[in-house]
């Protein structure tokens, strides 16, 4: 279905090659659904299909073939195609990458296991600590020695490093990451044992963490490494059967990959570093949500974007999503910070729980209703796919409350089957708790949304943040459904559904800019600060960037922007302070160190007077320019559409049954208001419009809902 869109200033061209198409492709693939976005010119098409977890390739195929059929366009009119995937962060959670060994320094084989020796639960006398990747017989040392700046205090024992290569042969290793002590100052011997291994072993994939995570602290700099090593063979291989599907399809247009820090990259560098692939999909959510906030003038937002196996929430302030250099996948203690394998990547940071619409519900032993982070997936679903899913999911809960059609559910691409779902509520939670299905449902589903709502609150406290004045951006296809619920429990007046909200992560790839992010770690003093060492590293990462950039760039103008990590010496952790992208002097040095108190002051509501500051890392980022975005006018007000037709639905709020109804979003003229309760339907979600709320749509053709 196509939907209107407000002009970009071409941005549907600003990444085509000179003479090319206009039309651009997005592919989102998640854990239940795969969502495929199609724009050109004003126009876009969307579809959404289940993913094929055996061969993910096939539902990305699948689904172009669907968009292109309903856009009316040929293969050779798309002049690029933009990827996401969970398939590295899934890998790393199920275990199921490559044999992995690590090659590192004499007395360090044991990194991955110490850790930082931190608890993330100071009472539990049985804590469960994440296990490494690379068990200890695969941990490999190896006898060299750099000191602190980078000076050769052991040569590297060239013998041993031949030695393991004839150990990890007869292993069946698939893959060898490669993390020496301090080698992000001097990556030399790194690259020397990486010269030894491609001679004597060509074909197994190296990854060096003087490439993959150039900083220092050993443990996540070793974890990041041996992450990318360990997707590293998956993701080339699957990245090259979609490759030739695309091809073999008729698509020889570039393809490009999401970056978790929000940019875009080249395949060669995806194939490179996979492990910068693991937030790709919900980076893609927040870049969305961020062009939305500034399409619509509104400077503070909160993300939310449910889709069928999470749930994720971004604060988004001045149209930038929070930005982190460090990210946990794995985590062994339910959403508990610290007990996952540490990935020092740049991400947009957001907060991530095991709630969507394949989220699977439960009674604990104190007779509780849980619901996730176990998910149904798309193989079999839930039991109202009628896929042989025997187990009750959140769709199954919202099917028995009335809110899902089952004849018009993904814009009727897939019929539910209430039964199984009412067989699986009363069977799982209602017959434990003497409930009949719907109440069940409605427990099911007030639990969801408060598990989401209690995380939002979370994230917010622990930004320092509030969300008064705030506007909910509700996207992914169960987003619209939940949004006004969970809006009513954190205290937010506002939500806003943009068009394509069904398919928001692949719409925001089509947002995002080709981007490169280059860290590296140069410790500094002010009291000594080395301008020209500062300024010889910045200009070399500074090229490093521009030059991934530019494979993909197609000579659209770029910007630069920097970054210092800084902190009282003495202190275990840093703050980010912006730089000026030109080479310093030594009039910068003090305005640095006046910003870096101020950005102190913001979090700490004070300075430490007196006390030096410590420069640890730096990070430059290049990216192309993103065009500028036209207000939008408003627009006059318009008689509401009559209902295509009624549903009985429970209200999650009062526990009654009322006549509710259903609006088709594509008959609502723009200025048209329709009041709660109602549902606004449309091909890949449902807006749901509470008891109490009002919902308008504006000139872009977005759903505004307001609570009175």
């Amino acid at each position: 279905m196509s939907a209107r869109l407000a002009p970009e200033g071409g941005a549907a061209a600003r990444l085509a090659p000179q003479g090319g198409a206009a039309a651009r492709l997005a592919v989102d693939i998640g854990g239940t659904f795969t969502d495929v976005a199609v724009e050109q010119g004003e126009q876009r098409w969307t579809g959404k299909v289940l993913t094929t977890p055996h061969a993910p390739e096939l539902g990305v195929l699948e689904g172009v073939k669907l968009v292109l059929e309903k856009a009316g366009l040929a293969p050779p009119d798309i002049a690029l195609v933009i990827h996401g995937t969970t398939l590295a962060t899934n890998a790393v959670i199920e275990r199921k990458g490559a044999k992995t060994a690590l090659l590192t320094t004499e007395g360090f084989r044991d990194v991955l296991a110490l850790g930082n020796e931190s608890r993330y639960d100071q009472y539990d006398l049985n804590i469960e600590l994440p296990q490494p990747l690379v068990p200890r017989r695969w941990r490999l040392p190896v006898t060299e020695r750099l000191d602190n700046t980078g000076k050769v205090l052991l040569p590297l024992d060239e013998a041993a490093v031949a030695r393991h290569v004839e150990f990890m042969r007869a292993e069946g290793i698939e893959a060898v990451a490669i993390g020496f002590l301090h080698a992000f100052v001097n990556p030399a011997h790194e690259k020397q044992a990486a010269a030894i291994l491609h001679r004597l072993w060509p074909e197994v994939p190296v990854s060096l963490s003087s490439e993959v995570s150039p900083e220092m602290r050993e443990w996540e700099r070793f974890s990041t490494t041996v992450a990318n090593a360990y997707v590293q063979p998956l993701m080339a291989s699957y990245l090259k059967r979609l490759e030739v599907g695309l091809r073999e399809g008729g698509l020889a247009c570039p393809v490009f990959m999401m970056l978790s820090g929000g940019g875009l990259t080249t395949l060669e560098t995806a194939r490179r570093f996979p492990i910068r692939l693991v937030e790709s999909g919900p980076a893609g959510g927040a870049i969305f949500s961020a062009h939305v906030a500034k399409q619509r003038g509104l400077t503070e937002v909160l993300s939310f974007d449910m889709g069928g196996t999470t749930a994720k929430i971004c604060l988004i302030d001045q149209y930038q999503p929070q930005a982190s250099r460090t990210f946990e996948v794995a985590r062994v203690g339910r959403f508990k910070k610290g007990s996952g394998l540490p990935l020092r990547i740049p991400v947009i940071e957001m907060v991530e729980i095991g709630a969507g619409g394949g989220s699977l519900a439960a009674v604990d032993s104190m007779g509780r209703i849980t619901v996730g982070p176990e998910s149904a997936g798309a193989d079999p679903g839930p039991a109202c796919y009628g896929r042989g899913g025997a187990k009750p999911a959140v769709t199954d809960a919202n099917l028995a409350l009335g809110r899902y059609d089952p004849e018009h559910f993904a814009g009727g691409a897939l019929r539910l089957f209430p039964e199984p779902a009412r067989d699986a509520l009363v069977a799982e939670v209602g017959g434990r708790l003497g409930l009949p299905a719907d109440m069940a449902a409605l427990g099911v589903v007030e639990m969801v949304d408060e598990n989401m709502a209690n995380a939002a609150r979370v994230h917010a406290i622990e930004s320092g943040k509030g969300f008064e004045g705030r506007t909910i951006i509700a996207f992914g296809g169960g987003g619209p459904v939940h949004g006004y619920r969970v809006a009513e429990k954190i205290g937010v007046k506002r939500l806003l559904v943009p068009s394509g909200a069904g398919v928001g992560s692949a719409i925001g790839f089509l947002r995002a800019p080709v981007g490169y992010e280059v860290v590296r770690s140069l410790y500094q003093r002010f009291a000594s600060f080395d301008v020209g060492a500062v300024n010889a590293l910045l200009a070399g990462m500074a090229n490093e960037a521009a030059a991934v950039v530019a494979n993909g760039a197609f000579g659209a103008r770029t910007t630069e922007s920097r970054l210092a990590y800084m902190r009282y010496v003495g202190q275990g952790h840093e703050i980010a302070v912006k730089l000026p992208a030109r080479d310093l002097t030594e009039a910068d040095v003090t305005a640095i160190r006046a910003a870096y108190d101020a950005e102190y002051t913001k979090f700490y509501d004070r300075p430490v007077p007196g006390s030096d500051v410590e420069i640890l890392s730096f990070a430059v980022t290049v990216a192309t320019e993103v065009p500028a975005v036209e207000p939008v006018a408003e627009v006059e007000a318009a008689p509401a559409p009559a209902p295509i037709r009624h549903q009985q639905v429970r209200d999650t709020t009062t526990g009654e049954v009322t006549e509710w109804a259903v609006y088709d979003r594509a008959a609502m003229a723009p200025g048209a208001v329709v009041p709660g309760p109602c549902i606004v339907a449309e091909a890949e979600t449902s807006t749901l419009v509470g008891r109490g709320w009002s919902c308008r749509m504006d000139g872009l053709g977005y759903l505004d809902l307001v609570q009175a």
